[in-house]
C-alpha cells in the first residue's frame, strides 16, 4: 500500500472510531437543554446516555463474528451507514423516547467502529510499523472521550442540542465515502457455518441488563428499586449462562477460549482499570470545576487540552519505546504510577482552588493513560493466533467501556455516601456553643439586616447560607476522595503486571501481529 493511500485509509477508519467515541460523553453537558426542550423530565433525558451506552457494549464483544458473517468491510461500512443516519435522525427527534430509541440504534452503529477500525490499522501497516500504529489509534481512543464535554459545550454556545448529533453527519459521509473507496476485505476470512442464536440472546440479555443497572442503580436508590432488583437478577444468570454456554459449543459467537492466553486474560483486567480512570476523571473534573468551583463551560473543557495535547506526543514516544525493545510492563507500571500521581495531586488540593492548580495534575492524568493505552492494547493481543487477534480486540475494548460503566457508577454512589458523611461530621461542629459559628452568623445576619431585611429574616438566611456552605465543603472534600480513591484502584492492580513480566516483551508483539 503506498502511502497517501495509508495516510489517508488511517485517518478515515480512526475518524469513525473517534465519532464513536465523542458520542459517549459528548451529550453529557447537553441533558438540561435536552430535557426543557423536548419537555421531559431530566432522569427521563439521562436515558439518552444509557441507551448508547447499552447498545455499545452488547455490539463491541460481538463485532469479531459478525465481520466474519457479513465481511468486515460490509460490517464497517454498514456500521458508519447506520451511526450516521441515527445521529440525523436524534438531531430531528421531536420528544425524549423517539431521542432515546435512535440513539440506541446510534449505539448499535457506533459499537462496531472501535474493534473494527483498530484491526484495520494493524492491518494497513507494515509489520515493523505496527507499534507506531497502536500508538496513532491510541490518540483516538484517548482523545475522544476527553474532548467530548468540551466539544458539546462549545456547540451549545452557538447554537442549539440538535447539533450535537447533527455535526456526526457530514463527517459521517465524508467517513463513509472514505470507507467505502478505502477499505478492503481482509484475505483471509472465518466461515461462520452456524449462527449461535442462544449465545447471542444470553449476551444482550446479561450485558444489557448489567449495562442498565450500572447506568441508573444509584439514581434509582440500587436495591430498594424493584425493576433494579430483576435487572441485577437478569444480569447475572445471562452471564453466568452466556459464558457456560460459550464454553460448551465448537462455534461460540463470542470466543471466550481467547482468555486462556494470559497476556490477554491480565491485559483486559488492567484495561478495565484503565478505562475507570479514563473515564471517572473525565466525569469528576468537569463536574468539580463547573458545579462546585463556578468555573465557566469554556474554561472547564480547557482544563483538559494541555494534558491532551502532551499526552499525544506521549503515545508517540509509547511506540518509539516499544520499538526499541523497552518492555511492555515496565512502560505499564510507569503509566500507572503517573495516573496514581495525578490521583494523589487531586485528592490534596486545597481550599483555594483555581485554574492553574489543575493543570500538572491534568498532565500527569495525560501522560499516565497515553503510556497504557498502546502497552496495553498490544500485550492483548501479542499471545493470540491471527484467527483470534478480532475476538481478543473486541473483548479487550469491551473491557474499557465496562470500566468506564463501572467506575462512573461507583463514583456516583460513592460520592453520594461521603458527601453525607463529611456534611455529618461537619455539621458536627456547628453547635450554639461554638464562639466562630456564633460570631459568623451574628456577622452575616447584620450585612442581611443593612440590606433591608428583617432580623427574622436575616436569621433564617444566615442559616441558609450556612447550610449551603456546609454542603459546598461536603462535595469538594468527597470529590477529593473520589480522586483517591481511584489511585487506590490502581495501585491495587498494579502487582498484576507480575503476572506477564517475562511473557510480553516488546519485541515479541510485531512478530504476532506479523500473523493477522
Amino acid at each position: 500500500m503506498n502511502t497517501t493511500r495509508l495516510i489517508l485509509l488511517t485517518t478515515t477508519v480512526i475518524a469513525a472510531a473517534v465519532m464513536e467515541l465523542i458520542d459517549i460523553s459528548i451529550v453529557n453537558v447537553a441533558l438540561s437543554q435536552m430535557s426543557g426542550n423536548l419537555g421531559a423530565t431530566l432522569e427521563d433525558t439521562s436515558w439518552v446516555i444509557t441507551s448508547y451506552a447499552i447498545a455499545n457494549v452488547i455490539v463491541i464483544p460481538l463485532t469479531g463474528f459478525l465481520a466474519a458473517l457479513i465481511g468486515r468491510r460490509n460490517y464497517f461500512i454498514g456500521s458508519i451507514a447506520l451511526f450516521t443516519l441515527a445521529s440525523l435522525m436524534c438531531g430531528l427527534s421531536t420528544n425524549i423516547w423517539m431521542l432515546v430509541a435512535f440513539r440506541f440504534i446510534q449505539g448499535i452503529g457506533g459499537g462496531a467502529l472501535l474493534s473494527t477500525s483498530q484491526v484495520i490499522v494493524f492491518e494497513s501497516f507494515p509489520v515493523n510499523k505496527r507499534s507506531v500504529a497502536s500508538a496513532i489509534f491510541g490518540i483516538g481512543v484517548f482523545t475522544g472521550p476527553t474532548i467530548g464535554p468540551t466539544l458539546g459545550g462549545y456547540i451549545l454556545e452557538i447554537t442549539d442540542w440538535n447539533w450535537i448529533f447533527l455535526v456526526n453527519v457530514p463527517i459521517g459521509l465524508i467517513v463513509l465515502l472514505g470507507s467505502f473507496l478505502l477499505v478492503e476485505e481482509p484475505k483471509q476470512r472465518q466461515a461462520i457455518k452456524k449462527v449461535d442464536y442462544l449465545g447471542l440472546l444470553l449476551l444482550i440479555l446479561g450485558i444489557g441488563a448489567l449495562q442498565i443497572v450500572l447506568e441508573r442503580g444509584e439514581q434509582e436508590d440500587w436495591f430498594d428499586t424493584n425493576y433494579i432488583i430483576y435487572l441485577t437478577g437478569v444480569a447475572i444468570m445471562g452471564i453466568i449462562g452466556f459464558v457456560w454456554w460459550e464454553l460448551r459449543i465448537s462455534q461460540p459467537i463470542v470466543n471466550l477460549r481467547v482468555l486462556r492466553s494470559p497476556t490477554l486474560a491480565v491485559a483486559s483486567i488492567l484495561t478495565f482499570v484503565t478505562g475507570v480512570g479514563l473515564f471517572t476523571s473525565v466525569f469528576l473534573t468537569p463536574v468539580f470545576a463547573q458545579r462546585l468551583l463556578g468555573f465557566p463551560a469554556l474554561d472547564t473543557g480547557l482544563l483538559l487540552l494541555p494534558g491532551a495535547l502532551i499526552a499525544i506526543v506521549a503515545l508517540i514516544m509509547t511506540a518509539r519505546l516499544l520499538q526499541a525493545g523497552v518492555p511492555i510492563p515496565f512502560i505499564i507500571v510507569m503509566g500507572f504510577l503517573l495516573f496514581m500521581t495525578f490521583s494523589w495531586k487531586m485528592g490534596h488540593l486545597g481550599p483555594d482552588v483555581g485554574k492553574g492548580d489543575f493543570y500538572i495534575p491534568l498532565i500527569f492524568r495525560g501522560v499516565g493513560l497515553a503510556l497504557l493505552t498502546v502497552p496495553l492494547t498490544a500485550l492483548a493481543v501479542s499471545g493470540l493466533s491471527a484467527t483470534e487477534i478480532p475476538q481478543g480486540a473486541a473483548f479487550n475494548n469491551m473491557m474499557r467501556q465496562l470500566g468506564g460503566s463501572f467506575g462512573i457508577s461507583g463514583v456516583n454512589t460513592y460520592l453520594a455516601n461521603r458527601i453525607a458523611q463529611h456534611r455529618t461530621d461537619l455539621v458536627t461542629n456547628l453547635t450554639s456553643n461554638d464562639a466562630e459559628t456564633t460570631q459568623w452568623l451574628t456577622s452575616v445576619g447584620h450585612r442581611f439586616v443593612a440590606k433591608g431585611a428583617t432580623e427574622l429574616d436575616a436569621v433564617r438566611q444566615s442559616y441558609q447560607l450556612l447550610d449551603q456552605s456546609v454542603t459546598r465543603q461536603a462535595s469538594v472534600l468527597s470529590y477529593l476522595d473520589a480522586y483517591l480513591a481511584v489511585g487506590l484502584l490502581f495501585a491495587l492492580a498494579m502487582p498484576l503486571i507480575l503476572l506477564v513480566l517475562n511473557k510480553a516483551p516488546a519485541k515479541n508483539i510485531v512478530v504476532s501481529l506479523s500473523d493477522h
